[in-house]
């Protein structure tokens, strides 16, 4: 039996496939700090037999939470002699150009704690300067004294030659055991000095609380008879070991968002669509991610912290290109100083929640707003729901401002939250150059199909597909994962002088280093599969363009096809060419999959026609319509392809579909909803 788990920020999710391709869920909330209680929690709620788990998956939001909340271990850098303030100088390309108030973000390492060391190699990997182990010696006793915890090292030019990262990793373990040290070789081999030493250092700085979170996972698993082979979900839509995890956690960045869109791309794929925009609400935040031709977008650019003021922090790991934005179901509504109505990005989290949790929230919230509209219905909640103290909230903090009604209001905290939705699905579509309609939105999360409707009708997308199991579809898509481990290298080679013999000899080092990796981890050679690709650019360009190329030796033939490629993509990306310019690799790429079986998933037919799942006819407040007799239907009890015409609802545990006047669905033969969006 397969079980994945993902922790969510007010919510934990479990889903389990078995070998005759059956599945079940199970949701729980989430326990901070002490994640792990929560996964155990909602293993218990699914009632499953924990000794007939043979593959355990986890996605979690622990390393964004330790980042963003700047809650990791204290952390010394040692680099390269004069370059310890390449933190400060950053990046120039700053968000904000005109703002002359702009502040830098503050580096992760104070300027005390971060000690230089004699040593140099020039570009090549050349050793100019010998490695002083004098200066490491005094650098380690000055990080004793000031109680230290993680050290990462970052010197220039390592990730051509790490030599003497190496030398300088085995002195400080030599010396001082119980820390915990990381070198930049270990977290990235591309080039950029600042992007790949912020990187080490996060690493570093999330490195032990990475490792006491999986270590009591892993004994909490073992103390419920769980013998399982157990896997954390990367941020690059594949899964490592818990060991590897443990020791590269910022892999881990954008765990948990992730499995949801590779999730997609799997469900795409078997129901015939391949361009998809992804679409994930929760609690605390709406994602999005769009998937053309089946092929899960991957970048090393990803920053946290970075909105339209600040620059953020660079991460310098493969990441699934991925928009992020503080709304979902527990978003506050609140007035700003000018008087606006504003939605999020504050949330209630799971603890107080919504007001409608009654654990204690005074602020509405988007789920508060669509409760008291009639999309939610209180007998759904897990907790006694008090309507007089909902409304109270939205008349008071809201309703009253505007001096409109109650449902005005509500209706008002929704569209806000939809445009905000809205403008994040419009950056990965409509802003890089795609036209929606050519594209299918698959909508899950607790708050997804609620919202999908509407959005994607605005959008311009034809069709939206709920997943069967749509609240925790992310940990669905975590059962369909692969191990998957990304080699970049940078290698800077123009195209028109490059050695085909030097290059051949690069891709089979990197190939044959993946190699033993992957059979380190137990998996056998047959199910081992390679993809290459190079990161390639105009010369005298600064950023570039990933371009798929051939496996094996290379020839003449194979450059040319590589650059017309590259053209090709170019144009898509940026809509022009330059045919007589110059072209040249930075980065050689290699993603290397460790494939793994996979259970294949059950038709669900289900027989009667649609009003044997009728449960109810509820008023619900519709934008232009008011309020209008709703029939709400039983998911689970909707006939396999009877259409279903709007305006309904349909209801399941934990999440509620909403459709419009115009618009209808049907469920398929996997239990998956098809919406009909009215859009021609």
């Amino acid at each position: 039996m397969r079980v994945a788990t993902d922790i969510g920020g007010t919510f934990t999710d479990l889903v389990y496939i078995n070998e005759e391709g059956e599945f079940g869920v199970a949701k729980s909330h989430t326990t901070p700090p002490n994640f792990d209680e929560g996964v155990i929690d909602v293993i218990r709620k699914s009632e499953l037999n924990q000794e007939a788990i043979s593959t355990f998956i986890h996605g979690t939001t622990l390393i964004i939470n330790a980042l963003t909340e700047k809650k990791g271990v204290k952390t010394g850098l040692i680099t390269t002699k004069g370059f310890r303030d390449v933190l400060e100088i950053a990046r120039g390309n700053r968000p904000d150009l005109f703002n002359t108030r702009y502040k830098k973000p503050k580096p992760f390492v104070e300027r005390a704690l971060r000690r230089e060391v004699e040593e140099r190699l020039n570009y090549k990997g050349e050793v100019i300067t010998p490695l002083n182990k004098d200066d490491i010696v005094r650098a380690v006793k000055y990080f004793q004294k000031e109680n230290v915890e993680a050290i990462a090292v970052a010197y220039l030019h390592s990730y051509v030659n790490p030599i003497h990262e190496k030398e300088t990793v085995s002195l400080i373990r030599e010396l001082w055991q119980e820390v915990s040290v990381i070198a930049s070789y270990e977290t990235t081999k591309e080039w950029r000095e600042y992007e790949r030493t912020n990187t080490t250092i996060l690493n570093a700085y999330v490195q032990p609380i990475a490792a006491s979170y999986i270590n009591r996972l892993e004994n909490k698993l073992k103390e419920n008879q769980t013998q399982s082979q157990n896997y954390i979900m990367q941020s690059n839509g594949g899964t490592s070991t818990f060991d590897k995890a443990k020791k590269l956690p910022i892999s881990m960045v954008e765990s948990g968002p992730v499995a949801g869109i590779f999730g997609a791309a799997v469900l795409g794929e078997l129901i015939g669509e391949k361009n998809i925009i992804a679409f994930d609400i929760g609690g605390t935040t709406a994602k999005c991610s769009l998937i053309e031709n089946g092929e899960v977008k991957v970048s090393t650019d990803y920053f946290i912290e970075r909105n339209s003021v600040n620059a953020g922090y660079p991460i310098k790991t493969p990441v699934v290109d991925i928009v992020e934005i503080g709304n979902g179901g527990g978003s506050i509504a609140w007035i700003d100083d000018a008087g606006a109505l504003k939605v999020g990005p504050k949330s209630a989290g799971a603890l107080p929640g919504p007001v409608a949790y009654g654990q204690g929230g005074t602020d509405p919230t988007t789920t508060d707003a669509n409760l008291y509209i009639g999309r939610l219905s209180a007998r759904n909640f897990d907790y006694p729901v008090d309507m007089k103290k909902v409304k109270q909230a939205i008349e008071e903090r809201i309703a009253n401002h505007f001096n409109m009604s109650v449902e005005e209001a509500a209706l008002g905290i929704i569209r806000i939250a939809n445009s905000n939705m809205l403008n994040a699905l419009k950056l990965i579509s409509i802003r890089k150059g795609y036209n929606p309609r050519e594209f299918t939105l698959v909508a899950f999360g607790g708050g997804g199909s609620m919202h999908a409707p509407a959005l994607a009708k605005e959008l311009g997308v034809k069709n939206v597909v709920i997943p069967l199991a749509s609240p925790v579809f992310s940990a669905w898509g975590m059962l369909m994962t692969d191990l998957r481990q990304d080699y970049i290298q940078t290698y800077i080679n123009l195209l028109d002088d490059i050695d085909l013999e030097e290059i051949s000899r690069k891709w089979e080092a990197i190939e044959t280093n993946a190699m033993a990796e992957f059979k380190a981890q137990g998996v056998d050679q047959s199910n081992i599969v390679f993809a290459r690709y190079v990161d390639m650019r105009y010369v005298g360009q600064e950023h570039t363009v990933k371009v798929p190329v051939p496996s094996g030796r290379w020839d003449q033939k194979d450059i040319t096809k590589i650059v017309n490629k590259f053209h090709e993509l170019h144009e898509k990306n940026y809509t022009f060419k330059l045919l007589d310019t110059k072209t040249e690799i930075v980065s050689l790429h290699l993603t290397a999959f460790g494939k793994v079986e996979k259970p294949k998933l059950k038709k669900v037919e289900v027989n009667g026609n649609v009003d044997d799942a009728l449960k109810e006819i509820r008023p619900v407040f519709y934008e232009e319509k008011g309020w209008i007799d709703t029939k709400v239907y039983n998911r689970s009890n909707l006939p396999t392809n009877n259409l279903v015409a709007g305006p309904a609802i349909v209801e399941e545990k934990s999440a509620v579909t909403v459709i419009y006047e115009d618009q209808s669905l049907y469920a398929d033969s996997y239990g998956n909803l098809i919406i009909n969006t009215g859009v021609q």
